[in-house]
């Protein structure tokens, strides 16, 4: 059975030109579409996308139905399928335009990628997923050791995730200029920082109390006091290995190099919340965390729209639709809480909070 096919490739690095170019994809996301055409190909055996037929992509979701996650072993969840048949799906319609390609792709086969309206709901279902509290997280800070340079850099970087909602890669790729610990923010400067479909924006301090301003600020202090580093050096520079003690490939030190990826810092966390006795929160958990803190402190509409900008989002929608469900504790709390007679000062609240949202209606915002 042929393990490539030089047509296939040469029309698929175009394609994937167009989804850089054109769409404005990320690599992450290319990547993904690499992924589930790769997987498509070995089910046809690498067959010419000329020879597309409507019965391959069948073939190919009856397949998907039978595979088995290999890190797991239990069946693909629909929302990978979901995807993978997504992405075949927006790339047969491409293709169907693509010259040397419309006399045999008709537009309509690529709707045979199409799930179950049955299993697309299954697949974009939002479900509750585990979020740390603060009061974990600051157990967390409390428990880390700060004997070493790397274990005060691993420290201050949960410190400041909490403080800023601040993603993983932004993390990573974070200056010392960045930071200015007197106006309490962080500035996400997207031609230099990593950021999510590189926004810039302003992230000042969430007020999350603990000791967590205390760690950042010894660190910055740290770096520029003591260590001397520059304003463009790395706020969390990536660990220096070397030859140890016994010889051995050790960690020796901090580089004065940014991290290429977010893998150490996934490490970090795991290795954090396992010291102190919690179940792992990746670093995006953070991020809910600090809505359902707005959810809770916010009490008018301006407000939770600054606190939303403050975690990078333009909409306040993005905001309450993404990360702002309410665990299903609290809206128990909620719903019983509605049947309780209100105080006149809550119902002045809630008149000022519906007020200024009709106004803001009416003004177009």
């Amino acid at each position: 059975m042929a393990k490539h096919n030089a047509a296939n490739t040469r029309i698929k690095r175009d394609y994937f030109d167009y989804l850089k170019e054109a769409m404005r994809r990320d690599e992450a996301s290319i990547d993904q579409v690499a992924k589930a055409l790769a997987r498509f190909e070995e089910s046809t055996g690498h067959k010419d996308f000329k020879k597309f037929h409507r019965e391959q992509a069948k073939a190919f979701k009856h397949r998907l139905d039978k595979e088995k996650n290999a890190r797991t072993g239990r069946p693909l969840a629909r929302a990978t399928v979901h995807s993978t048949l997504s992405a075949l799906r927006a790339f047969f319609i491409w293709l169907a335009g693509q010259p040397g390609y419309k006399s045999k792709i008709a537009y309509a086969d690529a709707d045979y990628f199409n799930l179950s309206e049955k299993d697309v709901r299954i697949a974009k279902a939002i479900r509750e997923k585990p979020v740390p509290t603060l009061e974990q997280v600051h157990h967390v800070l409390a428990t880390m050791p700060a004997e070493t340079d790397i274990d005060r850099r691993n420290r201050a970087l949960i410190a400041l995730a909490l403080l800023t909602g601040a993603r993983a890669a932004a993390l990573a790729s974070l200056k010392l200029k960045h930071i200015d610990i007197e106006q309490g923010c962080i500035y996400q400067d997207a031609r230099e920082v990593r950021t999510k479909a590189s926004k810039t924006f302003n992230t000042w301090f969430f007020p999350v109390g603990g000791d967590a301003l205390p760690i950042v600020n010894d660190w910055c202090e740290y770096l520029r006091n003591d260590s001397l580093w520059g304003e463009d050096d790395p706020l969390f520079p990536k660990t220096q290995i070397g030859l140890g003690e016994q010889g051995c490939f050790a960690a020796t030190g901090l580089a004065r190099e940014h991290w290429s990826g977010t893998g150490p810092i996934r490490d970090i966390y795991k290795h954090a919340f396992a010291a102190a006795g919690l179940p792992y929160f990746n670093p995006h958990c953070f991020r809910d965390a600090l809505v359902q803190l707005g959810e809770r402190l916010c009490t008018t509409p301006e407000q939770f729209k600054a606190w939303s900008q403050n975690i990078g989002h333009e909409r306040v929608l993005t905001t309450l639709t993404s990360y702002g469900k309410v665990p299903a504790a609290r809206q128990a709390d909620l719903i019983r809480g509605l049947g309780k007679p209100k105080t006149d000062r809550e119902d002045e609240r809630l008149a000022a909070m519906i007020a200024d949202t009709v106004r803001k209606y009416q003004a177009g915002n």
